[in-house]
């Protein structure tokens, strides 16, 4: 736990004292409003974007523990995890970086270096990975038995086997990702015989575009005409510019073993590497894409939440309370504030008679047209004395739900909207 909130501390920007504080309280059940609001003193006083950046950093580290203790349980099961292997996965919070250092003990299906491997040409791959051999055919018939009878099958075994190797590479998959990342072009086509039944995907029966630029919108309606077998989609890098840049890491100065090594990058790239950071890329640009269709489609429900109920009318608005009295405010047609202020008209204080004449005069002043009453503590006492009151304008009265109302009020957008 303590690591964590280290962690946390560091990917937010905040002490570890408070994020100490906000951790203990989210985990007793306290809710982001209720700890912005009334456990400053115990948070140092964060306000609610920040305890929902902790909140959010933290439950991914935790999950993020869980998956290092899959992994670290499926390493020890194979005799591989030792000191320095479990100290690398133990001290690393990114989750791509994990993944990439489980990759060469994560459990594989029957592939072709897993074969070239039982017919024990491991060494031989090891042998000309070090590319200071003189003849590697010369190497490569001291391979040769039942299963290996010619001296190309265990040199293409021994590739299977180095192609293998350069797929677990951290430094040659962040290379290929690199490149993805910056680069890669996403291309749709239509599946032949598609026309029109996938007529509403018209635009996208031939279309390309950086992945990196593409908008959201346009990326979610691809992949929804992927995912209905209406168009084809691919990604697009330039495989001689990977390729190129795979050689300078692998290949050392010249040698005869070069020619296998080379046929085993290009191998390794387009038949290992290249399928999985495509697909890594592509997840990750469908989530982004998806966080921002939320945030259209919330900003778009947030204008309609918003629209006025009884048109442009102007609204004298009160929060009911006892002790802490109640919250009065005007606004004009348009929602902006234009007057607000505190009145005590119930008990302790009971100052009934001035809150009325002032409530009174508000309304003349601002000409109001109705009147809204939270139906939370003192919602019915506050709303009889203003039934009970006669004004020198007709003015509705209506109770509403202040649901929601205390969260909006400890929100990022509520403190933009009225600061």
């Amino acid at each position: 736990m303590e690591k964590l909130i280290e962690v946390t501390s560091g990917i937010c920007g905040i002490s570890t004292k408070q994020v100490s504080g906000c951790i203990k309280l989210l985990e007793e059940g306290a809710t982001i409003p209720f700890i912005s609001r009334y456990r400053k003193e115990a948070t140092g006083g964060l306000d609610e974007t920040e305890v929902e950046k902790i909140r959010n950093t933290f439950n991914s580290l935790k999950e993020l523990e869980k998956r290092k203790t899959t992994i670290l349980e499926t390493i020890k099961e194979q005799n591989n995890l030792t000191p320095e292997l479990e100290k690398k996965i133990t001290d690393c919070y990114d989750s791509s970086i994990i993944e990439d250092i489980y990759l060469p003990y994560k459990p594989k299906r029957k592939t072709k270096a897993a074969i070239a491997k039982e017919r024990g040409l491991e060494p031989l791959a090891g042998i000309i990975m070090k590319q200071d051999v003189r003849s590697p055919d010369s190497e490569a018939k001291r391979f040769l038995c039942d299963e290996i009878e010619e001296i190309s099958d265990a040199l293409d075994g021994a590739c299977d086997i180095i192609a293998e190797w350069i797929s677990e590479n951290i430094n040659a998959r962040n290379t290929v990702r690199r490149v993805y990342s910056y680069e890669a072009e996403i291309i749709s086509k239509i599946v032949p015989g598609k026309e029109d039944e996938g007529i509403k995907f018209k635009d996208y029966f031939e279309y390309h575009s950086i992945l990196k630029r593409i908008p959201s919108h346009r990326l979610l309606a691809i992949l929804r005409g992927e995912k209905e077998k209406i168009l084809k989609v691919t990604l697009k890098a330039d495989d001689d510019k990977i390729i190129s840049q795979l050689d300078k890491i692998f290949i050392k100065g010249s040698s005869p073993a070069i020619e296998y090594i080379k046929k085993s990058i290009k191998n390794s790239y387009k038949r290992i590497i290249k399928p999985s950071i495509e697909n890594e890329i592509l997840s990750n640009a469908k989530e982004k894409a998806d966080n921002e269709a939320i945030r259209v489609f919330a900003e778009n429900l947030r204008q309609l939440l918003l629209s006025a109920p009884l048109g442009q009318k102007r609204i004298l608005a009160i929060d009911p309370g006892f002790r802490t009295g109640c919250k009065v405010v005007c606004l004009d047609e348009h929602g902006g504030l234009l007057h607000n202020e505190t009145i005590y008209p119930l008990p302790p204080q009971s100052q009934t008679s001035k809150s009325m004449a002032k409530i009174n005069t508000l309304i003349t002043t601002y000409n109001i047209d109705a009147v809204a009453v939270g139906d939370g503590t003192a919602g019915r006492e506050t709303e009889n004395l203003l039934k009970k009151m006669r004004f020198e304008r007709s003015v509705q009265i209506f109770m509403v739900s202040e649901d929601g109302a205390s969260v909006y009020s400890a929100s990022k957008i509520a403190r933009e909207e009225f600061p």
